[in-house]
């Protein structure tokens, strides 16, 4: 292993791991002691393996604090969507994996399509800082985000509030599709998370491991191997190479 590589993630003999808690699908339950579970912990674990050290998971309840966190020495690794207000930041590996982003509406509604959303007047509940979120900020032009700090909230405020659409990960949106009569999910999707895992810009050499990791992981079926142990087949996707 390149010294310069474990000198930048791990100079004291662990990987600390940044973890997004709030990704249902990346994180899906916790081990006897306490630490997270999932598609992103099994694989941070891996790239410590990889680098003969131990891991240490650092967990964030939301995407945009473990974001923030950047330049904060916290972490070493976070695995989170890639985006580019992030990447100002963050040098990401390709995707490991993706997730559709689209949208649910309310029973009655005259939206029949994703284009039909970005209209005035339109009011769309999100989840402040997820990476879909990012998307929306840059491209909705007429319609209204209307932002809450956790993905459960977003859905209160698209019910409480009675709001026109719910943006979300496909997978989330079937399973609120189930508990509102009526509800539908627009076909197709505004976008794809991208989750990818990132070191903070200044790890160059760390950077360019990261990515021929990621990519070999794809390669080899690792990857879809993690998504089949942690059972999210059909809801998270191998990305493609890059």
């Amino acid at each position: 292993m390149n010294e310069r590589v474990v000198a930048e993630l791990a100079p004291t003999g662990v990987l600390r791991a940044g973890i997004n808690l709030s990704n249902f699908l990346l994180v899906t339950g916790r081990s006897a002691d306490g630490e997270p579970e999932g598609v992103s912990p099994s694989l941070a674990r891996a790239i410590a393996d990889k680098l003969g050290v131990t891991v240490q998971y650092v967990t964030y309840p939301r995407p945009n604090e473990l974001a923030d966190a950047a330049d904060a020495d916290e972490w070493d690794i976070g695995l989170i969507g890639a985006e580019p207000a992030r990447a100002q930041k963050i040098a990401f590996s390709a995707a490991y994996s993706e997730i559709e982003s689209t949208y649910l509406v309310p029973a009655g509604s005259p939206i029949r399509s994703i284009a039909e959303v970005d209209q005035p007047g339109v009011r769309i509940a999100v989840c402040a800082g997820s990476a879909y979120d990012l998307w929306l900020e840059r491209h909705i032009e007429k319609a209204e985000l209307v932002r809450s700090p956790t993905i459960q909230g977003s859905y209160d405020l698209f019910v409480g509030e009675k709001l026109d659409v719910l943006a979300g990960l496909r997978p989330r949106l079937v399973t609120d599709a189930e508990t509102l009569a009526g509800a539908r999910i627009l076909d197709g999707r505004f976008s794809s998370v991208q989750q990818a895992v990132g070191t903070p810009k200044r790890n160059e050499a760390a950077a360019a491991f990261l990515r021929d990791f990621v990519e070999e992981a794809k390669r080899s079926g690792f990857i879809a191997g993690l998504i089949a142990k942690h059972g999210v087949e059909g809801r998270l996707s191998v990305a493609g190479a890059a």
